[in-house]
């Protein structure tokens, strides 16, 4: 037998289905956590396949302990997942953090993690009803900073951060 998770929301871009994960994105999300990219999401490739398919399932765990999590998002064209992007809340982050990643080297800088974090904001601030959300961004990854920055999202160099060196970008809610 194999678990699903239900009742959660299917959100909709023009070009993706935004989901809770399923086992069939277990394979493709541990091979982008393998990756040298992997680093910034709790992977790289130190960690090998069993930390890789740990780090997902807590992931996928999450939207059970929280009751929200990291959307699958599905290119509508081809039924391939290709990115993750949601909010995550381990009990050591001080607010809930908005995270993105696009799976693989062929899908960078198609505007699938713009896309999917556009849609993913509306949901927490208008249907989740978050007081805030925030982006923890190691500052040498430019690519999620500059990301951070086309969504409006605003460097609050007051707030509170799970690691010392991490940037945060606030998306909304107040500062800290």
């Amino acid at each position: 037998m194999t678990a699903t998770l239900t009742n959660t929301p299917v959100l909709e871009t023009e070009r993706l289905t935004l989901r809770a994960p399923i086992p069939s994105d277990i394979a493709p999300w541990v091979a982008f956590l393998v990756s040298d990219r992997g680093i910034w999401h709790g992977g790289g490739p130190e960690n090998g396949e069993g930390g890789a398919w740990r780090v997902a399932a807590t992931f996928a765990g999450h939207w059970l302990l929280n009751g929200f999590g990291l959307f699958v998002a599905v290119e509508n064209a081809t039924g391939r997942p290709v990115a993750s992007a949601g909010p995550y809340a381990p009990p050591d982050f001080p607010e809930i953090e908005l995270g993105w990643s696009v799976w693989s080297d062929e899908d960078q800088g198609k505007g699938y993690a713009s896309e999917a974090a556009k849609a993913i904001i509306a949901h927490c601030r208008d249907d989740l009803k978050l007081p805030s959300l925030v982006s923890y961004i190691a500052p040498e990854n430019a690519r999620s900073c500059a990301l951070a920055e086309r969504l409006g999202a605003v460097l609050d160099t007051k707030a509170t951060r799970p690691h010392p060196d991490d940037l945060v970008y606030r998306h909304f809610g107040e500062a800290a």
